[in-house]
């Protein structure tokens, strides 16, 4: 089976967990094959807990949940070291986060200062505990669940752990046909028991490679610094995006160019990703407090030319 095809077989499973959701299942495996972590927002019982557990199972590795709370430790997640007297040593005991697959359940439950505890390790694959650095398995995919920041007993991200993640997705309602599906079949808890997985850590690891090949021509280049270079000029945006959420537009789009079958990336790849990855990334200037990210994302796609 080829690479495109197991790639496909992914989606079309996690999509039966997650029924009328296929743009939103495209972008998770966008963000998984350019080596990117996942936020999922939105109200309770969308389904962000259903298309993660999905996820974990069709890609084949090894995964672990986290339910994070507002008592939660750092300890809880990184681990702790214990002495053990019949060797007379501190022994390191990993916590969940070394795994493959890590769905922080409701990340925005807890209190900042464990949060924080996920930085290092998202971003550097590794944590330094008592002096000693610890590295978790490659691939290592965070798909983080919260809540919107107006719910009761909420911590918002703070801006150092949002840049973290690749992409931000929110699933919203189904549409009609899509929710009476769900009604008839029921709970997705049974159903998701039939899943099988459809990867595999080689075969992933593979796709993260191909996707870095895509080639990205110097036009293509030249508009994305545009891009960038717009929201750092327009009075519409509180602060412009930094070069590191350039970097993660242009891997998504190497990513979303291979999985639609092509070796180079064109515009609308990164026109179709600005909402999913610069969203979380940017705010509206105090003075336009009525811009939401889709409307500074729509103002971006009207005022910067393709072709200059």
């Amino acid at each position: 089976m080829s690479l495109h095809q197991a790639a496909q077989d992914t989606i079309k499973a996690v999509e039966s967990m997650l029924l009328g959701k296929s743009e939103q299942v495209e972008l998770a495996l966008i963000s998984l094959f350019a080596g990117g972590h996942l936020l999922l927002e939105d109200l309770p019982g969308m389904g962000k807990t259903t298309l993660a557990q999905a996820l974990s199972i069709t890609l084949g590795l090894e995964h672990q949940r986290i339910q994070f709370t507002s008592d939660m430790l750092p300890a809880d997640i990184l681990g702790v070291s214990i002495f053990d007297t019949a060797s007379s040593e501190f022994r390191f005991h990993p916590g969940p986060v070394f795994t493959q697959v890590l769905l922080a359940d409701e990340i925005n439950r807890t209190t900042p200062k464990t949060q924080s505890a996920l930085l290092e390790v998202m971003e550097e694959q590794r944590i330094s505990i008592d002096g000693d650095v610890h590295r978790v398995d490659s691939p290592f995919f965070v798909i983080a669940t919260q809540n919107p920041h107006t719910q009761f007993g909420t911590f918002a991200l703070p801006e150092s752990q949002l840049d973290r993640f690749l992409m931000r997705v929110s699933l919203g309602y189904p549409d009609a046909q899509a929710e009476r599906e769900i009604l008839t079949l029921g709970d997705s808890r049974t159903r998701m028991r039939t899943l099988e997985p459809c990867l595999d850590r080689p075969r992933l690891l593979a796709i993260q490679s191909a996707c870095t090949e895509v080639h990205a021509a110097p036009d293509l280049i030249d508009y994305l610094q545009r891009l960038l270079q717009f929201t750092r000029d327009s009075d519409a945006f509180y602060t412009g995006v930094s070069v590191r959420a350039g970097l993660a537009l242009l891997k998504a789009a190497r990513a979303r160019a291979w999985l639609k079958l092509r070796k180079y990336v064109l515009p609308e790849d990164i026109q179709a990703l600005l909402l999913p990855v610069l969203a979380h990334r940017i705010r509206a200037a105090e003075d336009r407090n009525d811009y939401s990210a889709e409307r500074l994302i729509q103002l971006l796609l009207e005022e910067v030319d393709v072709i200059r």
